[in-house]
Parts: C-alpha cells; sequence; structure tokens
C-alpha cells in the first residue's frame, strides 16, 4: 500500500526511494526534502545525491531543484511565499 510522504516531516537522517506515477508530486517533494537538506541539516549541496534515471529528468530535476532554493531563499527575506516555505519558516 502506498504512502502519503510529508517533505515537513520525514526524517533527513534516512536513504529514501520516491517511486510514483507521472503528475503525481516526485519533482516538487525531492526539491522540498533538497531544502530541508540546506536549511536544517546545514548540508552542503555537494553532500546531498539525488538519482534519476534519464538526463531529460536529471536536468528538470537539477532546474527545479535550483529554483526552489532561490524561492527559500526569498521567502526567507520575508518575500511572498508558499505554505510549505511558510511552515518551514516557522519551524526555524
Amino acid at each position: 500500500m502506498a504512502s502519503i510522504l510529508n517533505p515537513l516531516t520525514f526524517p533527513l537522517n534516512q536513504h529514501a526511494l520516491i517511486e510514483a506515477s507521472a503528475g503525481t508530486g516526485k519533482t516538487w517533494t525531492i526539491a522540498a526534502l533538497y531544502v530541508r537538506a540546506i536549511v536544517e541539516k546545514n548540508c552542503n549541496p555537494q553532500e546531498i545525491l539525488v538519482l534519476t534515471f534519464t538526463n531529460a529528468a536529471t536536468a528538470e530535476l537539477k532546474n527545479r531543484i535550483r529554483l526552489r532554493l532561490i524561492e527559500a531563499a526569498l521567502a526567507f527575506e520575508g518575500k511572498e511565499t508558499d505554505d510549505f516555505l511558510n511552515s518551514l519558516i516557522q519551524q526555524h
């Protein structure tokens, strides 16, 4: 049975395999976990491994993570944000 992964509460001290159908939010979730690792664990990007299976998926994931980090930086500066980043800011 599938379970719903909450990127705000998912433990960051373990490996995770995110497998789901197209359009289910995998990339969004991976980017959210990446931002949490940077914020909560003070990880350096070189310490985080994100793996996907095609060059196109790699390029999209790389771009989406980069954009999410920019959005997070702006949110922590008090700029407009979304529910996930608002919750992350409230936790920190």
